[in-house]
């Protein structure tokens, strides 16, 4: 496969069985590069190891005094090096095509896997191992992907050039048999303590990464308290960790180079010691002498790459083990899944907190707890949290069922088009805001209409007077990273005004407002109770502003549904809904559950 050809149309379904298993799965992938860039190694490295049969004869016609083979040299030389630079040129080629796909289609993978999954997949798996995956760990499975055809081309001529000095040389040719497999191997019983210590030193730098974040993140607040240079000091010392892993580990490394570079040259001292006893019996000629040491010394050149792909073996094997356990994790399925067809509407039920909303209405959910309402904001998404209760035939997770299909059933597309969430930190990407309000959407609702709705006029003024190369166009004004630039109120009215833009079937909000002041919430409420008219709405929140102007709030005890009425009806019959909405800190006693069935 070409560069020009990414992305790959279909990146396939991995082997995530083992780290092994992975990294196999990835090689048979693109079983072509990888047999193309073995040839031009061959071509590459079979050259450098013939280099030393011209060099032999050239000297040999100089002692000989013969002219024609001298010429016949140079030629053989000349070729030699024609056949080095192309095969070395296209063999650079071949190998970082490689690499690069093969990262290319490990991305497309860690994407479609994020996609499937959505905000649960860092439930499950950790955000820092994630990014590191994304980042370092695929760049290290794809150095041993592109070292492979390297080590592949210098082993074969290894043992070629081992053989035919054994044809050549039979005396120093069984010297040669025996102490390659020595040098080969050698290194084998370092490996493990080497992998061990690296391993040692990126768990380190990890964590020190991950310390220096929440630092960054929470600098403002260390210095409130007082606490920078405490965590300043914390950072030091974690760094000083990294540094003290960092030389153990190379200095294991070290020892593997050094061995690679003795033993050849322990090799090389015996053949030239045995060899120049043998030419000065009269046994050979001076040209083979220089022939048999040429080519011994280029043993030397083939033993760098079973150096670095052991190197790279070791590195990308924990990082393959990683990636294989986040491509593992899969969405709970509670049955078949449904062939593609027509957006399910009706009322949406959650099995678990035994909700169930009304298709066409403004419905309010108070839970109490900010937990409770993000797991039930996953799981109204169709991403139950793996720790949510299970079905009666333990096959997993209760799905949510919207208009009596439940949403695993659902072709993932489907699924996203009928119900969207928007949690309480929704994430804004940078660039225009026409890029930001440029999502997948029915039409029913335009840009204009929905930052209406969200109350954006003095956001789009703001990015108005921001704008410098736009025309004073707020559309085009370009938005930082994370909407970094923006305040929280206008970050939340973007990304609401974004959400009503694609118009979903079912449209769950984590606290939208939270952010914003008492007199604008009045007008989102109002706003978004007007332009969701006909389309199921559902918020997570405990604002009375929101709560009087939904049609109909259920309010949860320990993530259960107890409650269902309007907003006043239940400030007046249930004392625990009035003490989570006023804040009280003395609540009435709990209902008996006659009466929350008679609320209800």
């Amino acid at each position: 496969m070409h560069i020009r050809d990414l992305p790959h149309p279909d990146p396939g379904v991995p082997d995530v069985r083992t780290a092994g298993a992975f990294l196999l799965w990835l090689y048979r992938q693109q079983l072509g590069g990888q047999l193309k860039a073995l040839a031009w190694g061959l071509v590459n490295v079979g050259a450098i190891a013939a280099s030393p049969l011209p060099v032999g004869l050239a000297v040999q016609a100089v002692v000989d005094r013969d002219g024609g083979r001298l010429l016949l040299a140079g030629g053989l030389i000349m070729a030699l090096g024609v056949l080095i630079a192309l095969g070395g040129t296209m063999l650079h080629r071949e190998a970082v095509t490689n690499w690069i796909t093969a990262v290319a289609r490990m991305q497309q993978l860690l994407a479609r896997k994020t996609t499937e999954l959505g905000s649960a997949m860092t439930r499950r798996v950790a955000a820092g191992e994630i990014v590191a995956v994304s980042t370092g760990d695929l760049e290290k499975i794809g150095w041993f992907v592109e070292a492979v055809s390297r080590f592949g081309a210098s082993a074969v001529t290894t043992v070629a050039v081992a053989i035919a000095v054994a044809v050549y040389q039979p005396e120093l040719g069984v010297l040669v048999a025996v102490g390659v497999p020595v040098m080969a191997l050698a290194v084998l019983p370092l490996l493990p303590p080497a992998t061990r210590r690296a391993d040692a030193q990126r768990e380190k730098a990890g964590r020190a990464t991950e310390l220096a974040s929440d630092t960054v993140a929470g600098l403002r607040v260390l210095r409130g308290i007082g606490g920078e240079e405490l965590f300043l000091g914390r950072y030091r010392s974690a760094s000083q960790e990294v540094r003290k892993a960092a030389v153990r580990s190379a200095r294991m490394w070290s020892l593997i180079s050094a061995v690679q570079v003795l033993l050849p040259g322990l090799l090389l001292i015996a053949v030239v010691w045995y060899g120049a006893r043998l030419a000065l019996d009269g046994t050979i000629a001076v040209g083979d002498l220089i022939t048999l040491y040429s080519a011994v010394a280029f043993l030397l050149f083939p033993l760098r790459h079973f150096e670095e792909i052991a190197q790279a073996y070791s590195f990308a094997k924990p990082s393959a083990k990683r990636t294989a356990r986040v491509l593992a994790q899969t969405r709970p399925s509670g049955g078949p899944a449904r062939s593609q067809g027509a957006t399910p509407t009706g009322d949406l039920h959650d099995p678990v907190s035994g909700l169930t909303l009304a298709a066409g209405r403004l419905t309010a959910v108070v839970c109490g707890d900010p937990d409770t309402a993000g797991r039930l904001a996953e799981r109204l998404g169709g991403h139950p949290p793996q720790h949510d209760e299970e079905g009666g035939d333990g096959t997993g997770p209760l799905s949510v069922v919207l208009g009596g299909t439940p949403l695993d059933e659902l072709p993932r597309d489907i699924a996203r088009e009928a119900v969207l969430v928007q949690d309480k930190d929704p994430m804004l990407l940078s660039g225009t805001l026409g890029d930001l309000l440029d999502v997948p959407a029915s039409g029913r609702v335009g840009a204009t209409e929905a930052l209406a709705a969200a109350q954006c006029g003095d956001v789009l003024t703001a990015l108005a007077q921001a704008s410098v190369d736009a025309a004073g166009d707020p559309m085009h004004t370009h938005i930082t990273e994370r909407g970094r630039s923006l305040s929280g109120g206008q970050r939340q009215r973007l990304a609401l005004a974004r959400s009503l833009v694609t118009d979903p079937e079912v449209l769950v909000l984590d606290e939208p407002t939270s952010a914003v002041d008492a007199h604008t919430e009045a007008r989102i409420a109002d706003g978004l109770r007007e332009i969701r008219t006909g389309r199921t709405t559902v918020v997570l929140t405990s604002s009375p502003l929101l709560l009087d102007r939904a049609e109909q709030v259920v309010f949860l005890q320990e993530g259960k549904a107890v409650a269902v009425a309007t907003h006043r009806e239940l400030l007046h019959s249930h004392p625990a809904y009035r003490a989570v909405v006023t804040r009280e800190t003395d609540p009435e006693p709990a209902m008996s559950t006659g009466q929350i069935e008679e609320s209800a």
